[in-house]
């Protein structure tokens, strides 16, 4: 069974980006990039399936510039085998991405697709959902826990209060939490021979893909910034202030 993985280059989670002056975007400009921590989850997972004998190979697949090439790279010093990078300058959105990754993934015929279940940028979390059903295959979102069992992939969900378990007939589609597992450390030589390793390069326009954007980035801005809370000496006097000069309580 193969494996897909699609991976994002975004920029570092630890970083805290800034808003271009005229609001138009956020500045990413020089600012440290790397693969999105999701995703990377999921990249360990497939490993993790492919040590245990259930896959055959992993193939990390990225969208958008040459310079996704890091973050494929870092897919394998990690451990997976092939990589792809499909080339756009098209700003993608949810949409767009899900169609390139079921034009790609009808290529390569994988059992299993998992991604992460957003990208810390956008933070969507759209892409997987949307690739399951124009697929026409299961899904399992949010996932915390993985097994492959009688040939079914059975995955822990996490839902509003608690847990779900479904099993899903392959092929599916799966999105990594971070619950899911703990990203391997990339040592330096593995790093220094992924970059000898080729990258296959496709182009969008080849896919036969609409990935025209829908949705029109009209402002940026900071979200508003938070007053100063208050102090109260007793229960007594909260009851008071609510009921009396912020009207929450009746």
């Amino acid at each position: 069974m193969k494996i897909l993985v699609p991976v994002k280059r975004v920029v570092d989670f630890n970083i805290k980006v800034r808003i271009k002056p005229d609001a138009t975007d956020v500045d990413i400009a020089g600012a440290k990039m790397g693969i999105n921590p999701f995703d990377e989850n999921a990249v360990e997972e497939a490993l993790r399936l492919k040590e245990r004998g259930y896959a055959t190979e992993v193939i990390a697949v990225s969208l958008g510039s040459a310079a996704c090439q890091d973050v494929l790279r870092h897919a394998l010093a990690m451990g997976a085998d092939r990589a792809v990078l499909v080339q756009t300058d098209i700003a993608l959105q949810p949409l767009g991405v899900a169609k390139l990754l079921k034009a790609v993934a009808e290529r390569e015929q994988p059992g299993l697709i998992i991604l992460g279940k957003q990208a810390i940028d956008g933070d969507e979390g759209q892409t997987g959902q949307m690739l399951a059903a124009l697929m026409g295959v299961a899904q399992g979102t949010f996932a915390s826990t993985l097994n492959v069992i009688d040939g079914e992939v059975h995955v822990t969900r996490e839902i509003d209060g608690g847990t779900e378990r479904v099993a899903l007939r392959l092929p599916a589609v799966v999105t990594a939490d971070l619950r899911l597992n703990e990203p391997r450390y990339v040592k330096l030589p593995n790093l220094m021979m992924a970059k000898k390793k080729p990258i296959q390069v496709l182009d969008a326009a080849e896919l036969g893909a609409d990935i025209t954007p829908r949705l029109k980035l009209l402002k940026v801005s900071d979200p508003p910034a938070r007053k100063p809370g208050i102090k109260v000496n007793s229960a007594q006097e909260l009851v008071h202030r609510l009921r009396d000069e912020k009207g929450v309580l009746p």
